[in-house]
């Protein structure tokens, strides 16, 4: 059966209800008849030998004339209690006398082991064979009948409830009494059966609703489209004792997280598309000069001069020169996000360093008469950090400040230290940025007025600082112009000597 978890919850609570009522009813019976046996027998216990004093039990005659005695004498007592049913017995339990009517005994021996031990005073009820019955047992009376020596003991036994309390008892059973009490009955197993079957509907229904949202929940789904759960905003699983409480919070908890991977997964591929858009677009440009100029050298080769033909080659070099620096810079991205890097720790100046790429634009700045000027404390402590990675760092950081900055500007970089680390901070004079360039400026390189101002250089240096455990940071100032800082651990602070592989997360 296709049932629910409510719907077989109350079945089996129903059935257990119903086998609780059935077997609570069976044992009060039981016990009601037990108890009535044993206050029957309790009162009735002296009764045999009562019977067993009469003369006529004692007397000796012959057996004809001894049994028919009895039988009278077991007649009239039948008669002043007709509940009662008395019976001789020899040594083995064969009966030797009664007055019952022709064909109601059922069998002529009675098992004399209870007699015995009713004698002893054995503690009642105590229940003997019914001769009127075939597997039948029910309480007695019993006494050893006084005999002469040359006679075998012989027992009375009466059997306290017999054909005539039997058949009085089948019809109070019928009676209104009985019904009442069955219908009684019934009605607790009723009332029962409902306030249980409500119960359980109160306790399963938190899961009724986690089983309904769970049953909307599309993995395949956006995250803003899902099922909300009511009653989500709950302590967590591990301070709640509520067990269905505990589940929904978790699920809740976990479609949170799909929708915040599903989420960042969209947000990924759309600058993964920006990226693709932005680097074609830096591609074609150059590409398309590169095979103009080209194939302006193939097809007039012959009338251009030696000047014209050396200033096309020139121009043709200087657009390859930039594609395969843009293919190299999508290449070291590439491997920065998705491979394993490997970082050459050492200790080393970063004063030193910092002139050593100043060599590399002193004469791009002097034709455009910029400055660069650095700003250095004395005593400034070395630094551990792979020297190839800072030294990228430094010359991305400065090629973007120094093409961002207008002729007659200057381009400064500080070295100080903060909170026990080195920072370096590389600052311009251009016209800084927008809101909306500051707003994704390390998500993706894009471009903003034709010239790019967060390309592949800043994703690069981003990358390189997360494997030295540091991040590039815009820093706000007044005025014009873009200022970057990040920081690098003094030596000593990290382990160095060794190759460490780590990747970007």
């Amino acid at each position: 059966m296709n049932l629910s978890l409510t719907q077989r919850l109350s079945l089996v609570f129903s059935i257990l209800l119903l086998a609780c009522c059935g077997a609570s009813a069976w044992l009060q019976i039981r016990s009601s008849d037990l108890h009535e046996k044993e206050v029957i027998q309790s009162l009735s216990r002296d009764l045999a030998s009562h019977i067993a004093r009469s003369p006529a039990l004692s007397d000796d005659s012959n057996d004809g004339s001894r049994k028919d005695a009895l039988r009278e004498i077991f007649g009239q007592l039948m008669v002043v209690n007709p509940s009662v049913e008395v019976y001789l017995l020899d040594q083995n339990g064969h009966i030797e006398g009664d007055d019952a009517p022709a064909g109601h005994l059922k069998r002529m021996q009675v098992d004399v082991r209870p007699v015995r031990e009713f004698i002893a005073g054995d503690p009642l009820p105590i229940l003997g064979d019914d001769p009127r019955s075939v597997d039948g047992r029910k309480v007695f009376s019993a006494a050893l009948l006084p005999h002469a020596s040359n006679r075998p003991p012989e027992y009375l036994y009466v059997v306290l409830q017999g054909e005539a309390h039997d058949a009085l008892a089948a019809r109070v059973a019928a009676s209104s009494v009985l019904r009442t009490t069955l219908w009684s009955m019934a009605v607790v197993a009723l009332l029962g059966l409902v306030a249980g079957l409500m119960a359980f509907g109160l306790i399963t229904r938190p899961l009724r609703r986690l089983t309904d949202a769970m049953r909307k929940f599309d993995a395949n789904g956006e995250p803003d489209t899902q099922p909300s759960i009511a009653n989500a905003a709950r302590p967590s699983p591990s301070n709640s004792r509520d067990e269905i409480a505990t589940l929904e919070s978790t699920f809740a908890q976990m479609a949170e997280r799909i929708g915040q991977q599903w989420r960042a997964l969209t947000r990924q591929d759309q600058e993964r598309r920006e990226l693709v858009a932005n680097i074609s677009h830096d591609l074609r440009t150059p590409l398309t000069s590169l095979h103009g100029y080209l194939e302006t050298l193939s097809m007039k080769s012959d009338t251009l001069s030696d000047a014209e033909r050396k200033r096309y080659l020139a121009i043709a070099l200087g657009q390859s020169v930039k594609v395969g620096r843009l293919a190299q810079s999508l290449f070291e991205l590439a491997r920065l996000e998705h491979g394993n890097v490997q970082l050459a720790l050492e200790d080393f100046s970063l004063v030193d360093l910092l002139q050593d790429v100043f060599q590399k634009f002193e004469l791009s700045a002097e034709a455009r008469h910029i400055q660069l000027r650095a700003g250095i404390p004395p005593r400034l402590p070395n630094v551990t950090a792979d020297l190839g990675m800072i030294e990228r760092v430094l010359t991305n950081l400065l090629d973007n400040a120094i093409r961002h900055t207008p002729d007659a500007g200057a381009v400064d970089v500080d070295l100080a230290v903060r909170d026990g680390k080195v920072s370096v901070t590389v600052s311009d004079t251009g016209p800084g940025m927008s809101e909306e360039v500051r707003a994704g400026l390390f998500q993706r390189a894009f471009t903003s007025g034709g010239a790019h101002r967060g390309g592949l250089g800043l994703l690069i240096v981003q990358r390189m600082l997360q494997l030295h455990d540091s991040q590039i940071r815009l820093v706000e100032r007044d005025g014009a112009g873009t200022a970057f800082c990040f920081e690098l651990h003094p030596a000593g602070s990290v382990q160095k000597g060794g190759r460490v592989v780590a990747s970007v997360q």
